[in-house]
């Protein structure tokens, strides 16, 4: 497959007196392109983000990606060190809420519908980490119809915030979801990668839950040590084949 030439740019996403800002990336030629919201860890939308915003325009999307905690620390962006992770973590887990997540989500399904390039309709999403967990519930709105959730640690735990976990919206998912999890993360226990998927075929919601041996958490980015390239390569495919499914042939 050709890779497409791209354009990236940041932009402002505006709703009553909430400005998100969230980074762009789209092919160059004009045409007909789904819409994909790429949710990031709990680093920022750092470098990793924006390589993988770019990589799916690459492929023929419109690609963006919101900045989840611009209500609480705008233009954070940090690395992976202890002391950074701790900062990310409650940034994530105290300071965010589901229903202002979802809200920022939606506010970028709506900016994507905007761009004369976007389909107006099935919309796709990726997550890792924390992003991977917010994919998860992104997965229940009506516009997302196609999800891929990375190692999303807490699902059947918590939801950012306070209240149930996450897991028991599995019933309002919309569309498509496929669940990657490493076998090695100590932070998503077998057991609950087990939970997922039986609350997945309980609610008969399509979808495809990966395990790879020899993965920790972050597995996908090749700017952490745990980076697995065996497993980030099918993941990578996987992906592909999910968002295929969007395309819609004119």
């Amino acid at each position: 497959m050709t890779e497409q030439a791209i354009i990236t740019t940041t932009v402002k996403l505006l709703q009553d007196n909430i400005q998100v800002s969230a980074y762009l990336a789209e092919p160059k030629q004009s045409g007909s392109y789904p819409g994909i919201v790429v949710l990031q860890e709990i680093f920022g939308v750092n470098v990793h983000i924006r390589e993988v915003t770019e990589r799916i325009a690459k492929l023929g999307y419109v690609a963006i990606a919101p900045a989840l905690f611009e209500r609480i620390a705008p233009g954070f962006e940090t690395s992976y060190t202890a002391e950074d992770i701790e900062v990310g973590r409650k940034y994530a887990w105290q300071e965010t809420q589901a229903s202002e997540l979802l809200s920022d989500i939606q506010l970028a399904i709506d900016y994507l519908k905007t761009l004369p390039k976007v389909q107006k309709e099935g919309f796709g999403c990726i997550g890792f980490c924390f992003g991977g967990h917010v994919a998860y519930l992104a997965a229940t709105l009506p516009d997302v119809k196609a999800t891929a959730s990375f190692y999303g640690a807490g699902i059947t735990t918590r939801t950012p915030g306070g209240g149930a976990a996450t897991l028991s919206r599995t019933r309002d998912i919309t569309g498509t979801i496929y669940a990657l999890f490493g076998n090695e993360d100590a932070s998503i226990p077998a057991e609950q990668v087990d939970q997922i998927e039986a609350e997945l075929e309980k609610y008969k919601i399509p979808h495809r839950v990966f395990r790879y041996d020899g993965a920790d958490h972050g597995f996908f980015c090749d700017h952490r040590g745990s980076y697995n390239p065996k497993a980030a390569a099918d993941a990578w495919e996987q992906v592909q084949q999910l968002f295929s499914q969007l395309i819609i042939s004119h």
